[in-house]
Formats: C-alpha cells, sequence, structure tokens
C-alpha cells in the first residue's frame, strides 16, 4: 500500500526527468535553427532570382538542352550581364539571340573572334556538349550579355515566376517570408519568457 492510498491524500505530480526536459529543449532549439536556415536559403534565392537580375541589368535564363552540359545541365538558372562585345575573349560563356532582334536566345562558350578590315567583330560559338560550332557567326549586335553567375536546378523556379506569374508570386512570396519571420521571432520570445516565468520562485 503506497503512501497516498494509506492517507487518503491525491497523488503528488510528477515533473519530467531532467534529461527528458533537456531532450525537449534540444530539438526546440534544432527546430529554431533548421527553420531559420530554411529562411536563409529561400531569401538568398530571391535576391539571385529577383534582386540581383534587377539592379544590375543583367538577364537570368533558365538552360533547357544539354548543349552546354556538364558544366550546364538542363534546369540551371544563369545571370546573364551586359557586356560590350569588344570585352570579350576566347572561352568566354555568352548569350546571343539566334536572330537580331527576335526572342529567341542560345547560350554557348566563345571559340575564336574574327575581326573584318572595318573592325568589326564576329563570333564563332559552341556548345561544350557539341561536336561542331553553331552553324553562323555571331555578331555584335546579336549579344545580350556574357554568363555572370549561376545557380544548379533553380532554372525552373526562374521560369515558373517569369512572365504573368510573377505578378502574383513575389507578392504572395514576399508574404509568407514575413510572416514566417514574423512567427519565428514572437514563438522565440514567447518561449524565453515561459522560460523566465518557470525559473522564478
Amino acid at each position: 500500500m503506497t503512501e497516498a492510498d494509506a492517507g487518503g491524500s491525491e497523488p503528488t505530480a510528477v515533473t519530467p526527468a531532467p534529461a527528458v526536459a533537456a531532450e525537449k529543449s534540444l530539438w526546440h532549439y534544432l527546430g529554431l535553427v533548421l527553420s531559420a536556415a530554411v529562411l536563409l536559403l529561400v531569401i538568398a534565392l530571391a535576391v539571385m532570382l529577383i534582386v540581383v537580375p534587377k539592379a544590375t541589368g543583367s538577364i537570368p535564363l533558365t538552360v533547357l538542352t544539354s548543349s552546354m552540359e556538364p558544366g550546364f545541365p538542363p534546369g540551371t538558372l544563369i545571370i546573364v550581364r551586359p557586356v560590350d562585345p569588344s570585352d570579350l575573349r576566347l572561352g568566354d560563356v555568352i548569350t546571343y539571340q539566334m536572330q537580331s532582334g527576335k526572342p529567341g536566345v542560345i547560350t554557348h562558350r566563345i571559340m575564336a573572334i574574327n575581326s573584318s578590315s572595318a573592325g568589326d567583330l564576329t563570333f564563332v560559338l559552341q556548345g561544350d556538349n557539341n561536336s561542331e560550332p553553331d552553324l553562323e557567326e555571331v555578331l555584335a549586335e546579336q549579344i545580350q550579355g556574357r554568363l555572370w553567375y549561376s545557380v544548379p536546378f533553380i532554372g525552373f523556379v526562374n521560369s515558373a515566376v517569369n512572365g504573368e506569374n510573377r505578378a502574383w508570386i513575389i507578392p504572395v512570396g514576399a508574404v509568407l517570408l514575413f510572416s514566417y519571420a514574423g512567427y519565428m521571432v514572437a514563438s522565440g520570445a514567447l518561449a524565453a519568457v515561459k522560460k523566465r516565468r518557470g525559473a522564478q520562485p
């Protein structure tokens, strides 16, 4: 017979073991760290996809074919920065219009640079994964820019937020990000307040 049975009093509440409480606290902080890491990753991607290109006049493009594998497989996001054709060098990766003034573009590597007697430049390009150079030499006015940086697998995200989708995806994404950040700050502050109250005698 227990002491509670003998005296008729109510059972005494059992406090959690210190090890259990420490484990819960560890998982709590681990969750906060992981959440913060995800938030920072999303913000970094937003900066690379939207802010940097817009601020520098660069063009975000998605690699759709395998012509530049293995360095730039399909789905790679490339940021193409405007460049003076006279500053281009052998080995540079550039984006050019298939036909001057038309929207279709190709991103390949410069294999040769030719100059006419009048000083006009033309460029011979070839995909890293292609056995032959492109059929026609590229004129200076066709060049859209030189590759600045690339991010693997993110190109399809860029395609999704381009065009009409950008009008609603960006505002919704910004609201979600700030809401999530606010939730993280509020939950952290609330946990700190509860901890302080629990520590008071």
